[in-house]
């Protein structure tokens, strides 16, 4: 009889892990949109739904004020299966810990979706009524979706083609990019929206978070080990369903055993015949960033609404830290990791 598996209730702490990404374009850009705020009716702020918690960067509280917003949770479709009571849990509890601020969730490829935006949109440029037009500015962690969102709101209320460049890795867009019309009122004035860099945090200090936007694609791959992205996301396979890779191997917490079994069957082979581990790695998170490789959600929102229950008004750690006070410690951290 076989014994019962057993998944990892912790992932193993890995020091060597960075804490930061956050570029000089980062900090540019983030720059810019201040210059831009006096001009901005109406924020859009994506978040990945995926990892709705960890995808909120604090800056943007500090950085655009009170500002109107609502918070777009993009790539839906991948963190739950449609009419799940999972699904339904999830977002229920989103909106909770959201509070006031409005909140959609966005399977990109549904028109229902979108609609439900520029419904928000309107409303809100209609309450503005401003004879130039209303200015959205949308902002977000680096590949949250932005840019995907500025074109297909385009092309859903306009018919036109896409106005923004998109891309699998983030950083394709560098620069505040220039107003795109989305919308037309009915005493014809027009809403433009403002696509802007993603901005990551200067410093995470959990080192789980970091691994969670890396998995999400908010870092890019050659930041952090590939094989420890795919360990990460097996530790979170097999604490949800350890079933999702049972066509390569049985339920198994070596994230080795399970990459070797996986390059032999899908031909992912170095010269002579060796399974390419990190060609793997890179292959199996793949699968799961497209949604072929199940459904996951990364954060435990549960955990994080017991936490701000118990502790009403304490602001998140992460949120407390400035700029600076991060910028600090991500030297302090280099200064102390181990000289390869």
């Amino acid at each position: 009889m076989a014994a019962r598996f057993i998944p990892r209730q912790a992932f193993p702490y890995h020091g060597s892990i960075p804490r930061s990404y956050f570029l000089g374009h980062h900090k540019a850009g983030l720059t810019a949109m201040k210059a831009k705020l006096s001009a901005v009716d109406y924020i859009i702020e994506c978040r990945d739904a995926r990892a709705p918690i960890t995808s909120m960067n604090p800056l943007f509280e500090e950085a655009l004020g009170k500002t109107r917003r609502m918070i777009v949770y993009t790539k839906r479709d991948l963190a739950t299966d449609p009419g799940s009571e999972q699904r339904s849990r999830m977002e229920n509890t989103i909106r909770f810990l959201d509070g006031n601020t409005p909140s959609v969730f966005l399977s990109t490829t549904i028109r229902a979706d979108l609609s439900r935006v520029l419904s928000r949109l309107r409303t809100e440029a209609e309450a503005v009524q401003k004879i130039v037009g209303s200015r959205v500015m949308v902002v977000g962690m680096p590949n949250v979706g932005k840019s995907t969102l500025l074109n297909n709101l385009r092309r859903l209320s306009t018919n036109k083609s896409k106005a923004v460049r998109t891309g699998a890795q983030p950083g394709i867009t560098r620069k505040v990019a220039t107003p795109v019309k989305i919308l037309e009122l009915e005493d014809e004035s027009p809403v433009y929206l403002m696509d802007t860099p993603g901005v990551f945090m200067p410093y995470v200090p959990d080192a789980e978070n970091m691994l969670k936007l890396s998995l999400c694609g908010c870092v890019k791959d050659s930041v952090i080990s590939l094989v420890t992205m795919a360990d990460y996301l097996l530790y979170h396979m097999n604490l949800q369903d350890p079933h999702i890779y049972k066509q390569w191997s049985d339920p198994t917490n070596e994230i080795g055993e399970l990459l070797d079994k996986f390059a032999r069957q899908t031909g992912l082979l170095s010269k002579g015949g060796h399974p390419n581990i990190d060609l793997a790695a890179l292959n199996f998170v793949q699968r799961w960033r497209s949604g072929h490789l199940g459904k996951l959600m990364l954060d435990n929102l549960q955990e994080e609404k017991r936490r701000r229950e118990e502790n009403p008004g304490e602001p998140d750690a992460e949120a407390e830290q400035s700029i600076t006070q991060a910028l600090k410690m991500s030297r302090k951290m280099k200064a102390q990791r181990p000289k390869q």
